[in-house]
């Protein structure tokens, strides 16, 4: 077909069949042909949706809008629960993380406060009480107004008592940290199930800590600084130390602290050579004292029998729950605690020689620079110079002595026992009634200021001595005598005590009686000032004007003082004496050896070098005199109490003296009658005597023999029984002899 012709044909659309889906779509816009009424067409006829879902569409469509608005409710609902439960976490986690760097930073200031305390806790423990022994190693006195506490190394405290204390409080000691919280759990739940306190929380680490670091304040801090610082407590020590620092210081109740003081004071047990008291308590014994600690006040076994009992038993069940004793072994325990005597409570031993104790106390404050109340719990041992037996001796002598003096108004009497030759003090009987509610505190020994009276005489003549001024054998008159005085004021007329003059004589002679003119007379020739001088050095005293100081004399230098006008100790006054049986030599005089801390190191020691403060010619010269009995005969008669002889009076006045012990020795009286003197020495020892009265009141009719006299006699054979005789030394070479006695060699 040509073009032409196409291009005539009138264009006409498709025809599309009736059934294709084009021809649907096109007729999509078309208004649907009414259905010819009784024809069948052709297609389904099924329902495309249930019945009653197009009313279930339009009610939905219709409620659309209220439903929405509910769903967008409950969206921001839950958004801002949740955003709720985001915000509350994080403030846990917050409050977590700032309790956790809260915790840190306290744990961190807890450990740098107490970590030096840490490091030394064997230094900073409660240390044991003071105990002052005598020169034999027997216990005198110890301190108790702070506790008693003896410290032992663990393996002299019982195995018993070390179970029970883990068993009752720490049942993991051996493995725990220094704090366990399945314990703390554990003790709850048989608190509980007990209805009482059957177990302890805390760990016997934590224990210790509480008792040596941190303070037993019963708050919530306290036990958050013991659940830090015990690890570091275990990291430190060994269990074994840490042990051993628990038992040693953990209160037991009745003012004892520690195993060995416990054991002693409620079962009466004492170290014994073998065994120390805490290294024989049996299971029974351990079992109440490991009841203890949890409650002392209420479980104490001698004030609450009961309670204790009842603890007791507890601690045995849980000793043998944990496997430390057997079934058999409980029983037996369980029998012993129910015997009427099982508890025995023991006081201290009774303090000894209390004057000496008291001075020793007075010398440790001087010597170390401590208070009283620094030595209560110091831990130190002083081993002192006392030898008990002697003291108890002169205790009764003076006592013995003073009664039978009653007639003549002495109410007392003093005694002092000196080792010339290292200073070493043995005895001091400060009074004869330590327990006098009135005087019995007064140690007149050391405390009292008396005049010597004519015990002072020997200091004077060894000055002149000294000086060549005089000799032994140098003669004087021995006549009423006036001295003028300075400034108007009346003439000095001194006496004799006889009332009665010898004329000429020697100052041997003058010296051994006694005698006060001649005594006036080489004061004159010595001087008063190099007098005082020398009897200072000797005694090593000043003047207590404006002093502190104890070893002083008080009064004024004057003509009366070789008379014995100024006061002075006795204790001094024995210190100047020995320095006579020295030989001029010094040796300061002290009551304790030495002093040691708890470990046994020696922390002090008195100084026992002696001083040279009197030519040995001198020395030589007043021994020589005061030891001459025959020379004294006229004053004191042959057999006076001067006279160390061993046989009795009668005897010796026979001329049977029996063992004669050479002595040098010089008796003394005031003016007032108020201060009555024995002073001398051997060859070994050096004992000062004073009796009188405390209230200073005038004694009747007594002399330096017949009141201090016979208890130095006592005192002086009791120290050289059973030991043979020993003479003085000899001459020095720088004396001779002249005319029969004893001069300076030229």
């Amino acid at each position: 077909m040509h073009t032409a012709d196409v291009a005539e044909i009138k264009r006409q659309p498709a025809k599309l069949p009736g059934y294709s889906q084009a021809a649907v779509a096109q007729r999509l816009g078309d208004a649907p042909e009414a259905p010819t009424p009784g024809v069948m067409y052709e297609g389904s006829h099924k329902r495309l949706h249930a019945s009653g879902w197009h009313t279930k569409r339009y009610l939905k469509r219709k409620t659309l809008r209220g439903t929405n608005l509910q769903v967008e409710k409950r969206l921001r609902k839950n958004t801002r629960t949740m955003v709720s439960v985001i915000l509350a976490a994080c403030s846990v986690l917050l409050v977590v993380l700032v309790v956790l760097v809260s915790f840190q930073g306290f744990t961190n200031a807890v450990n740098q406060q107490y970590q030096g305390r840490i490091s030394t806790l064997q230094d900073i423990l409660p240390k044991d009480n003071l105990k002052i022994y005598d020169t034999q190693g027997t216990l005198i006195f110890q301190t108790a107004d702070q506790g008693r506490q003896t410290t032992l190394p663990l393996k002299k405290i019982s195995p018993n008592l070390v179970n029970a204390e883990i068993a009752i409080e720490d049942q993991n000691f051996w493995k725990n940290d220094g704090y366990d919280l399945t314990g703390i759990i554990r003790a709850a739940i048989s608190d509980i199930t007990a209805h009482g306190v059957v177990a302890g929380g805390s760990t016997i680490t934590q224990q210790l800590v509480k008792n040596t670091i941190v303070g037993n304040k019963d708050t919530a801090l306290r036990k958050l600084q013991e659940l830090i610082l015990a690890p570091q407590i275990t990291r430190y020590y060994s269990k074994q130390q840490i042990m051993e620092m628990y038992l040693n210081t953990i209160y037991y109740g009745n003012m004892v602290y520690g195993a060995e003081e416990a054991a002693t004071k409620y079962f009466d047990l004492h170290d014994n050579g073998k065994q120390t008291a805490a290294q024989q308590l049996d299971i029974a014994q351990a079992a109440t004292l490991a009841g203890i600690p949890s409650n002392p006040a209420l479980r104490n076994p001698i004030a609450y029998p009961k309670n204790s009992y009842k603890r007791t038993l507890q601690v045995l069940d849980q000793m043998y729950v944990q496997g430390y004793i057997s079934a058999k072994e409980k029983a037996a325990a369980i029998q012993e605690i129910q015997k009427p005597n099982f508890i025995k409570p023991t006081n201290p031993p009774a303090e000894q020689a209390a004057t000496y104790v008291n001075y020793v106390m007075s010398e440790l404050q001087t010597s170390l620079q401590a208070k009283p109340s620094d030595l209560s719990r110091s831990g130190l041992v002083v081993k002192t110079a006392l030898n008990l037996k002697l003291q108890n001796y002169a205790q009764n002598s003076a006592k013995l002595h003073v009664q039978q003096m009653v007639a003549h108004h002495i109410t007392n009497a003093s005694v002092v026992v000196m080792d010339q030759h290292t200073g070493e003090v043995s005895a001091i009987v400060g009074n004869i009634d330590p327990n006098d509610p009135k005087y019995g505190s007064f140690n007149v020994a050391t405390q009292g200021y008396r005049q010597p009276g004519s015990s002072f005489k020997p200091y004077v003549y060894a000055t002149a001595f000294q000086a060549g001024l005089a000799s032994p054998g140098s003669r004087v008159l021995d006549a009423p005598l006036t001295v003028p005085m300075c400034c108007g004021l009346p003439s000095y007329q001194p006496h004799n005590y006889s009332m009665t003059y010898g004329g000429w004589m020697t100052y041997r002679h003058a010296l051994d009686n006694s005698l006060n003119i001649p005594a006036i007379k080489i004061e004159q020739a010595a001087g008063i000032e190099p007098s005082l001088a020398v009897a200072q050095k000797m005694m090593n005293i000043s003047d207590g004007a404006g002093s502190k100081a104890t070893n002083v004399y008080y009064g004024s230098p004057s003509i009366s003082m070789v008379l014995g006008s100024l006061s002075i100790r006795l204790i001094d006054n024995t210190q100047g004496y020995a320095t006579f049986a020295n030989g001029g030599v010094r040796v300061p005089y002290h009551a304790i050896d030495t002093v040691t801390d708890q470990q046994g190191k020696v922390i002090y020691k008195p100084n026992t070098k002696g001083t040279r403060v009197l030519s040995e010619a001198a020395a030589f010269m007043v021994t020589n005199t005061l030891s001459d009995n025959p020379a004294r005969n006229l004053e004191f008669g042959p057999c006076s109490s001067l006279y160390l002889y061993t046989s009795s009076t009668s005897n010796c006045y026979a001329g049977n003296p029996g063992k004669v012990i050479p002595a040098a020795a010089k008796t003394g009286t005031s003016n007032s009658f108020v201060d009555n003197w024995t002073m001398g020495y051997t060859a070994r020892y050096t004992v000062g005597v004073w009796a009188g009265n405390n209230d200073n009141s005038q004694m009747i009719d007594v002399t330096g023999v017949d009141g201090a006299g016979p208890i130095w006699h006592d005192v002086q054979l009791y120290l050289n029984k059973d030991k043979p005789a020993l003479s003085f030394p000899g001459p020095p070479s720088t004396v001779v002899k002249e005319n029969g006695d004893w001069v300076l060699k030229r």
